[in-house]
């Protein structure tokens, strides 16, 4: 089984993600903030993956250090679970339309760090969440689980949605990346490791 359990403590935050790549064997998510609670849970919902995390966070100053720590913490718990990588498809990618949003994000868990990120998020918060920080969690994610992740919002008009939609298509490139693949002898690179 591919899992993986990390705490992260700080100054800022203390954080315990708890990651199966293979089995849902539940979803259970407490960060203290309310949207980005709903986020991860629709991340592991459509990614099919089992996930536990516990975050708690300096939100008397504001949303940033839960988000983007969790987001470290998340892609170190990728990072460690996949281990050498052998037989992953390694690329994943997903269109996912969320009413009049669509999102798509594409994957390389190529065991090299890059974001690119295109999105609109007109309203500046959605409850105590900041939606600027979605780019920040993507950025400590993608970086800590050495990946390219590209992440594009193509056209819509709720803030709400767009952001739904990036997670959910990330979940779903996610799982289409992890996926074993008996086919691929050792890693799905000429180099031979990712």
């Amino acid at each position: 089984m591919r899992t993986s359990k990390i705490t992260r403590k700080t100054g800022e935050t203390d954080i315990t993600v708890e990651l199966n790549i293979d089995q849902q064997t539940g979803i259970e998510i407490d960060t203290g903030v309310g949207f980005f609670n709903h986020m991860l849970t629709l991340f592991a919902k459509h990614g099919r993956f089992g996930l536990k995390v516990k975050a708690k966070g300096d939100l008397d100053v504001d949303v940033h250090h839960t988000v983007e720590d969790t987001g470290i913490v998340l892609g170190q718990c990728f990072k460690e679970a996949l281990g050498d990588k052998e037989q992953i498809e390694r690329y994943g990618n997903a269109f996912v339309p969320m009413d009049e949003t669509l999102a798509q994000v594409t994957v390389d868990l190529s065991g090299r760090s890059y974001l690119v990120f295109n999105a609109e998020l007109e309203n500046p918060r959605l409850g105590i969440y900041e939606t600027e920080v979605t780019e920040d969690f993507f950025q400590a994610f993608a970086f800590n689980n050495e990946m390219n992740l590209h992440a594009n919002v193509l056209y819509g008009r709720n803030t709400h949605h767009k952001i739904e939609a990036l997670f959910k298509a990330t979940a779903r490139a996610m799982r289409a990346a992890v996926t074993i693949n008996p086919e691929i002898q050792g890693v799905n690179s000429t180099k031979g490791v990712i």
